[in-house]
């Protein structure tokens, strides 16, 4: 488990013994990577983290335009392994947990587990830290340190 956070540490390592998750991976509502257990390859941890900043952006978006709603979560099950995409609050913004899950677990635990992991994360969150402006020429050298920080290189 790589955390560029260390106060998502405790609670991540407990959701990831209670809910026998294979691949989690915690981003901001833009894509930057958080925390993240069970990938290998960086290239893999940014193509997950844009992804599921792109499902989450255009289901919001979907909601919108048809008045229905947004849905915070989705889920998709496959024959041998589920995917559970989930955005939620914290102070610093909205966040977005994607889990991977197999057959040593359901969604329905994943579920309950993501649930209390999200509480554990608003109670230990520092509060709001103020918006800074991200500037082009500070973006790629932002995202391979967080990428450094997160593989270990």
């Amino acid at each position: 488990m790589r955390v560029i956070e260390p106060w998502v540490a405790e609670p991540l390592e407990r959701f990831l013994a209670e809910s026998a998750a294979r691949v989690v991976l915690l981003t901001t509502s833009s894509g930057q990577v958080v925390a993240q257990h069970g990938f290998t390859r960086a290239l893999d941890v940014m193509s997950a983290s844009a992804l599921g900043a792109a499902i989450m952006a255009s289901t919001e978006e979907l909601g919108r335009l048809t008045a229905s709603g947004a849905s915070r979560s989705l889920s998709h099950q496959g024959p041998s392994r589920g995917l559970f995409l989930s955005a939620f609050d914290l102070p610093q913004g909205r966040w977005i947990g994607l889990v991977v899950y197999d057959r040593d677990s359901s969604l329905g635990l994943v579920r309950l587990f993501f649930d209390r992991l999200v509480g554990e994360l608003q109670a230990v969150a520092p509060a709001e830290v103020p918006a800074r402006e991200v500037l082009a020429a500070d973006f790629e050298n932002e995202l391979n340190a967080s990428l450094r920080s997160l593989f270990g290189r």
